[in-house]
């Protein structure tokens, strides 16, 4: 008994992972309210706990799953829907009329699945609500495994999620994915949330670790159904690729001791292959479609990266003609101080400190530290050790990360006598 619980018990967490957000989708779709679909799939995940060790796993666990949750939906909105002498309310026949079966892997329930994901990255709502309901209702981890992601407090998240779903009830958000005139705007406010989760789970801020391995995971797996859900959209790809490729390093990012090590100085026999091969896949796949964009850019610098034997076998100059292209495409700053790095290995630090000065003059990143430390690196470089140890200082005092911060506390420290 107790061995057969257990299988029951695993099976559950595998349903849980696997079906949950489908079965959510499904409801969300079909009741057009988010926290409806939640509570019936909530009863539904407890009512598979009580019968399947008595009954077995069914072989759909998630077709189960979805019509004991529709059942659950009738049987809540039975007791709260006033009943005519006719019999049921138009609007509860209606719904009960609705077909209970559904298999999660139809083409229909993943239309539910990216209509779910569009409504959870609307633009009526804020950045970082579409970041903590995608994470939650998409990606199916627990209110508290998003706040502890974030370092924010679990209250705080819970009552963003709530009012996030009253006013995606009030505004008429529909979980639908939308017509074709506007996906491509939609789309690419869903891709932007992805990346989003990936740069903080990759780049964390605040005094916590340098990665934050959960985050990168579940942006991936996010990029990995998203791209299952599109497969003919390169942009989705290559946004799938470019973090598979950045990824692969992360375990070179931290020596022993736990200081970060530049891309430069890391161990390449540490960066996982099995990654790079298969962003490398995927990005191929996606430039085969001849319709490039900035993700598939950015995949690109990375994979040259990924493929190179070492720091100084680089191919800089085809990364900084990449970067050039990204710059006409999607002009930024922070493109331009990736730009500049690039150009000041393939070209010397003076040509990089020229595409630098703008950006500083500027100030509209006075603030990102990744801008000082570039620009101190290609300093040092050029033989301004005065120049270089201000914009070490800057580079310290903008860094939010603890962990990069004594990073460049000590590169700052190792530099300059004494």
């Amino acid at each position: 008994m107790a061995e057969g619980a257990g299988v029951t018990g695993a099976a559950l967490e595998r349903a849980y992972r696997a079906e949950w957000s489908a079965v959510v989708a499904t409801l969300a779709r079909r009741l057009g309210d988010l926290q409806s679909a939640e509570d019936a799939v909530s009863e539904a995940f407890i009512a598979a706990a009580r019968t399947w060790p008595r009954d077995g796993v069914p072989p759909n666990p998630g077709g189960w799953l979805t019509v004991t949750a529709w059942r659950k939906a009738l049987d809540q909105l039975r007791s709260r829907t006033h009943v005519t002498e006719r019999g049921l309310s138009p609007v509860l026949a209606d719904l009960a009329a609705q077909p209970p079966d559904a298999d999660p892997h139809e083409p229909a329930v993943a239309d539910d699945q990216l209509g779910l994901i569009f409504a959870c990255c609307h633009p009526a709502l804020a950045p970082e609500v579409r970041v903590a309901l995608t994470l939650r209702y998409a990606g199916g981890l627990t209110t508290r495994e998003i706040a502890a992601g974030f370092l924010t407090p679990e209250p705080t998240l819970a009552q963003r999620l709530v009012r996030a779903k009253r006013k995606i009830r009030a505004a008429g958000i529909r979980f639908t994915p939308p017509a074709a005139a506007e996906l491509g705007p939609r789309l690419a406010g869903v891709q932007a949330v992805i990346y989003l989760i990936f740069n903080e789970g990759y780049s964390a801020s605040g005094d916590g670790a340098l990665v934050r391995v959960d985050l990168c995971a579940e942006a991936i797996w996010l990029g990995r159904v998203l791209h299952r859900l599109l497969p003919g959209d390169a942009e989705s790809a290559g946004l799938l690729a470019l973090m598979l490729l950045t990824h692969s390093h992360a375990a070179a990012r931290i020596d022993a001791d736990g200081h970060p090590v530049t891309l430069a100085g890391q161990d390449r026999a540490r960066w996982d292959q099995d990654l790079i091969t298969e962003g490398s896949a995927i990005l191929d796949a996606a430039v085969a479609l001849a319709r490039p964009g900035p993700y598939q850019l950015q995949a690109a610098i990375a994979a040259l990266h990924s493929q190179a034997p070492s720091a100084e076998l680089t191919d800089w100059p085809q990364i900084a003609a990449l970067y050039g292209e990204l710059a006409r495409r999607s002009p930024s700053p922070v493109v331009e101080v990736n730009r500049a790095v690039a150009v000041g290995m393939a070209d010397g630090p003076l040509a990089g400190l020229a595409i630098l000065a703008p950006v500083v003059s500027g100030g509209q990143l006075d603030g990102y530290g990744p801008l000082h430390a570039a620009r101190a690196d290609l300093l040092d470089r050029a033989g301004a050790p005065d120049l270089a140890a201000a914009a070490w200082q800057r580079a310290i005092e903008t860094t939010e990360n603890g962990v990069l911060r004594d990073e460049l506390i000590r590169r700052a420290r190792g530099r300059s006598p004494g």
